[in-house]
Protein backbone atom coordinates (compact mmCIF):
# COMPACT_ATOMS: atom_id res chain seq x y z
CA UNK A 1 0.00 0.00 0.00
CA UNK A 2 1.45 3.41 -0.97
CA UNK A 3 1.68 6.33 1.45
CA UNK A 4 -1.85 7.55 2.13
CA UNK A 5 -2.89 11.14 2.60
CA UNK A 6 -4.76 10.35 5.83
CA UNK A 7 -4.15 8.12 8.80
CA UNK A 8 -6.47 6.49 11.32
CA UNK A 9 -7.78 9.08 13.84
CA UNK A 10 -7.25 12.03 11.43
CA UNK A 11 -10.18 14.39 11.11
CA UNK A 12 -11.42 15.10 7.58
CA UNK A 13 -14.30 16.98 6.00
CA UNK A 14 -16.86 15.15 3.88
CA UNK A 15 -18.67 17.75 1.73
CA UNK A 16 -22.31 18.11 2.69
CA UNK A 17 -21.87 15.95 5.78
CA UNK A 18 -19.28 17.80 7.83
CA UNK A 19 -16.39 16.61 9.95
CA UNK A 20 -15.60 12.96 10.42
CA UNK A 21 -12.76 10.89 11.82
CA UNK A 22 -10.88 8.25 9.85
CA UNK A 23 -11.62 4.95 11.62
CA UNK A 24 -10.37 2.41 9.09
CA UNK A 25 -8.04 2.18 6.12
CA UNK A 26 -8.23 -1.12 4.29
CA UNK A 27 -7.85 -2.82 0.94
CA UNK A 28 -11.27 -3.86 -0.32
CA UNK A 29 -12.28 -5.71 -3.42
CA UNK A 30 -14.90 -3.83 -5.39
CA UNK A 31 -16.09 -5.03 -8.79
CA UNK A 32 -13.11 -7.38 -8.98
CA UNK A 33 -10.59 -4.62 -8.31
CA UNK A 34 -8.57 -4.09 -5.15
CA UNK A 35 -8.97 -0.53 -3.83
CA UNK A 36 -7.58 1.26 -0.81
CA UNK A 37 -10.62 2.52 1.08
CA UNK A 38 -10.93 5.00 3.92
CA UNK A 39 -13.85 4.68 6.33
CA UNK A 40 -14.88 7.92 8.02
CA UNK A 41 -17.20 8.13 11.04
CA UNK A 42 -19.13 11.39 11.10
CA UNK A 43 -18.77 13.41 14.31
CA UNK A 44 -22.34 14.72 14.20
CA UNK A 45 -24.26 11.45 14.00
CA UNK A 46 -21.83 8.50 14.02
CA UNK A 47 -22.70 7.51 10.44
CA UNK A 48 -19.85 5.72 8.64
CA UNK A 49 -18.96 6.49 5.04
CA UNK A 50 -16.34 4.86 2.82
CA UNK A 51 -14.26 6.63 0.20
CA UNK A 52 -11.49 5.47 -2.11
CA UNK A 53 -8.17 6.55 -0.54
CA UNK A 54 -7.41 8.60 -3.66
CA UNK A 55 -10.76 10.41 -3.45
CA UNK A 56 -10.70 14.16 -3.88
CA UNK A 57 -14.13 14.36 -2.22
CA UNK A 58 -12.79 14.42 1.31
CA UNK A 59 -10.36 17.07 2.49
CA UNK A 60 -8.27 17.95 5.51
CA UNK A 61 -9.61 20.38 8.12
CA UNK A 62 -9.16 24.09 7.46
CA UNK A 63 -6.07 25.90 8.67
CA UNK A 64 -6.17 28.76 11.17
CA UNK A 65 -5.48 31.13 8.22
CA UNK A 66 -8.57 29.78 6.44
CA UNK A 67 -10.59 30.31 9.64
CA UNK A 68 -9.42 33.95 9.72
CA UNK A 69 -10.36 34.35 6.03
CA UNK A 70 -13.79 32.87 6.73
CA UNK A 71 -14.46 35.36 9.54
CA UNK A 72 -13.32 38.22 7.28
CA UNK A 73 -15.83 37.03 4.67
CA UNK A 74 -18.62 36.95 7.28
CA UNK A 75 -17.70 40.47 8.45
CA UNK A 76 -17.99 41.87 4.91
CA UNK A 77 -21.64 42.88 4.73
CA UNK A 78 -21.15 45.01 1.61
CA UNK A 79 -22.82 42.43 -0.62
CA UNK A 80 -26.24 42.15 -2.20
CA UNK A 81 -27.68 38.67 -1.64
CA UNK A 82 -29.55 37.16 -4.54
CA UNK A 83 -33.21 38.14 -4.71
CA UNK A 84 -34.09 35.07 -6.79
CA UNK A 85 -36.94 32.85 -5.67
CA UNK A 86 -36.16 30.58 -2.73
CA UNK A 87 -36.19 27.47 -4.98
CA UNK A 88 -33.48 28.97 -7.21
CA UNK A 89 -31.41 30.23 -4.26
CA UNK A 90 -31.78 26.86 -2.52
CA UNK A 91 -30.25 25.06 -5.51
CA UNK A 92 -27.38 27.57 -5.67
CA UNK A 93 -26.84 27.39 -1.91
CA UNK A 94 -26.81 23.57 -1.87
CA UNK A 95 -24.15 23.52 -4.59
CA UNK A 96 -21.99 25.75 -2.37
CA UNK A 97 -22.68 23.73 0.79
CA UNK A 98 -21.92 20.46 -0.99
CA UNK A 99 -18.66 21.87 -2.37
CA UNK A 100 -17.22 21.35 1.11
CA UNK A 101 -15.44 24.72 1.00
CA UNK A 102 -15.77 26.55 4.31
CA UNK A 103 -15.68 29.86 2.41
CA UNK A 104 -18.55 28.80 0.15
CA UNK A 105 -20.57 27.65 3.17
CA UNK A 106 -19.80 30.93 4.96
CA UNK A 107 -20.96 32.83 1.87
CA UNK A 108 -24.33 31.05 2.03
CA UNK A 109 -24.60 31.76 5.76
CA UNK A 110 -23.72 35.43 5.25
CA UNK A 111 -26.30 35.82 2.46
CA UNK A 112 -29.08 34.30 4.55
CA UNK A 113 -28.22 36.29 7.67
CA UNK A 114 -28.14 39.52 5.64
CA UNK A 115 -31.53 38.65 4.11
CA UNK A 116 -32.80 38.02 7.65
CA UNK A 117 -32.15 41.69 8.52
CA UNK A 118 -34.77 42.78 5.98
CA UNK A 119 -37.33 39.97 6.11
CA UNK A 120 -38.31 36.97 8.17
CA UNK A 121 -36.67 33.78 6.93
CA UNK A 122 -38.84 30.86 5.89
CA UNK A 123 -38.60 27.53 7.70
CA UNK A 124 -36.39 26.14 4.89
CA UNK A 125 -34.10 29.17 5.00
CA UNK A 126 -33.74 28.79 8.77
CA UNK A 127 -32.84 25.11 8.31
CA UNK A 128 -30.18 26.16 5.77
CA UNK A 129 -28.77 28.68 8.30
CA UNK A 130 -28.63 25.91 10.92
CA UNK A 131 -26.90 23.52 8.49
CA UNK A 132 -24.27 26.10 7.50
CA UNK A 133 -23.61 27.12 11.09
CA UNK A 134 -23.31 23.49 12.18
CA UNK A 135 -20.81 22.65 9.42
CA UNK A 136 -18.73 25.76 10.09
CA UNK A 137 -18.82 25.63 13.89
CA UNK A 138 -17.92 21.96 14.18
CA UNK A 139 -14.97 22.24 11.81
CA UNK A 140 -13.60 25.40 13.44
CA UNK A 141 -14.02 23.89 16.90
CA UNK A 142 -12.00 20.82 15.99
CA UNK A 143 -9.39 22.91 14.13
CA UNK A 144 -8.87 25.51 16.86
CA UNK A 145 -9.98 23.63 19.98
CA UNK A 146 -12.38 26.48 20.72
CA UNK A 147 -15.75 25.81 22.36
CA UNK A 148 -18.62 25.46 19.83
CA UNK A 149 -20.85 27.84 21.82
CA UNK A 150 -18.18 30.56 21.71
CA UNK A 151 -17.79 30.17 17.96
CA UNK A 152 -21.57 30.43 17.54
CA UNK A 153 -21.63 33.57 19.70
CA UNK A 154 -18.82 35.08 17.60
CA UNK A 155 -20.77 34.44 14.39
CA UNK A 156 -23.97 35.85 15.92
CA UNK A 157 -22.14 38.99 17.12
CA UNK A 158 -21.02 39.69 13.53
CA UNK A 159 -24.66 39.95 12.46
CA UNK A 160 -26.21 41.66 15.47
Amino acid sequence: MSRLKYEISDYVVCPGHGVGQVVEIAEKEIAGMSLSMITVQMVSNGMKMSYPAASKEIRALVTTKEVEDMFKLLEDHDVNPSRETWNRRYRDYMLKVNSGSILEIADVLRSLLIIQTSKKLSFSEKKMVDLCKDLIIREISITTGENEKKIDEKIESIFS
